[in-house]
């Protein structure tokens, strides 16, 4: 049996854990740079608003509503989503799939959909017990299914939230009342195609023959079907395949037209680069270094340059360098630049790399261990280079709404008088 353990609006939710006074409001939240909405709770979400939505175009609406709006407080957000994957992870084997959603493979079996009801419902009231973040639960005897049984648990008015499909009528019911646009891995453009084919819901795609389904579109969607059938065709592996690229950006919070100003902004992204190829424990060849002005301006200019290593490398003070002299070969005066970028691109497993005889690589990698472990204790970039600057950054996201990060900053730990 598998189960999909689904957090409920989690951006929103999250949100709600250490501020209780906004619980039960309309809870909105922005994407980078505060442009558009990326998720609501409940309340919010009966206000009409679609997601994604320009925040500058549904503002009035919101204040009207006394909506309550935030920042992606990417901090809280990961935080979180590691406490409630440890409270899962007791139950069965786990796979996390994303920030909010993780599969749970059962190998014991039970005779009643009562018991495996029981362990769902177990399941849901510990995460909120020890987390406060509202999950849902779908349980069925594939990962496919899964998908959909969460689906219903969140769509459905009779499933409460816990939906466990574990016989034909309850696969029937689900199935006959989703759209194939609806089931895990076939999305829109999929979906067009096999409506020109006379298949619209769910159960209408799981009684096509599968071997057309093969002819047709490939042995992806072969499996999607077998497995709307019960038969589990998707595994996954305990730990996840590492990233054959490591690649951070963002938009700047306004336009950037000096050169120290996009090595800040350059050597910040160069260091989360690094602490992401050492998390993996693999080390790049080359880094990609990009830069651009708006793409909705005149005179649109974009470029990128590349920089090899001699040795491959996962330190940041090599990375930062690399990148500052990438970013002097972009820079153009006059430029108003909208956004910056860096990405290791050849990446390879440090365990297995071939060390340069001179080199001082194990006192390297002794610094950066000592740097990562005063970053985890005292939160990122707290120690960070230089050439960071350590002055107001004007190429940061606006986060005008942004909570404080309650679990990971020493000062922003909540308070309370007794």
């Amino acid at each position: 049996m598998y189960a999909l353990v689904d957090a409920n609006s989690f951006y929103a939710s999250a949100e709600e854990v250490f501020d209780p006074t906004i619980r039960g409001k309309p809870v909105v939240v922005l994407t980078n740079n505060d442009g558009c909405i990326c998720a609501m709770s409940a309340s919010a979400k009966r206000l009409g608003i679609k997601s994604f939505s320009p925040y500058f175009q549904v503002k009035d609406l919101l204040h009207e509503a006394g909506a309550i709006i935030r920042s992606s407080n990417y901090a809280l957000y990961a935080d979180l989503s590691r406490r409630v994957f440890e409270v899962t992870g007791r139950y069965a084997q786990q796979h996390v799939y994303s920030v909010d959603e993780a599969f749970l493979k059962f190998s014991n079996q039970h005779s009643s959909s009562t018991a495996w009801f029981d362990i769902a419902q177990d399941i849901k009231h510990t995460v909120w017990l020890e987390t406060r973040i509202p999950v849902g639960v779908g349980m069925a005897n594939t990962p496919t299914l899964a998908k959909a049984a969460s689906f219903a648990g969140k769509r459905f008015d009779k499933f409460n939230g816990i939906a466990v499909l574990d016989s034909p009528e309850q696969v029937h019911y689900v199935l006959s009342n989703m759209q194939c646009s609806d089931v895990w891995g076939v999305g829109k453009r999929i979906a067009a195609r096999l409506h020109k084919m006379g298949i619209y819901s769910a159960l209408e795609l799981a009684q096509y023959p599968p071997a057309q389904i093969r002819k047709a579109f490939s042995v992806e969607l072969e499996r999607t079907v077998r497995e709307l059938n019960g038969t589990v065709c998707f595994s996954w592996n305990d730990v996840k395949a590492d990233k054959q690229q490591v690649f951070a950006s963002r938009s700047f919070g306004e336009r950037v037209d000096k050169l120290e100003i996009l090595n800040e902004a350059i050597s910040f992204h160069a260091q989360r680069v690094g602490r992401k190829l050492r998390q993996q424990g693999s080390v790049t060849r080359k880094i990609s270094v990009s830069a651009q002005s708006s793409p909705m301006q005149p005179n649109h200019y974009k470029r990128n340059v590349v920089r090899q290593f001699v040795t491959p490398t996962n330190d940041d003070r090599k990375l930062v360098g690399a990148a500052i002299s990438a970013m002097a070969e972009i820079y153009c005066e006059g430029v108003s630049f909208l956004k910056c970028s860096i990405g290791a691109i050849e990446i390879e497993p440090e365990a297995i790399m071939q060390c340069d005889l001179f080199s001082s690589n194990d006192k390297d990698s002794a610094l950066m261990s000592c740097l990562d472990a005063i970053n985890a204790k005292f939160g990122n970039h707290s120690l960070k280079v230089a050439s960071q600057g350590i002055s107001d950054k004007r190429w940061q996201m606006n986060r005008k709404y942004l909570s404080p990060e309650y679990t990971t900053k020493w000062s922003d730990i909540p308070k309370f008088t007794c």
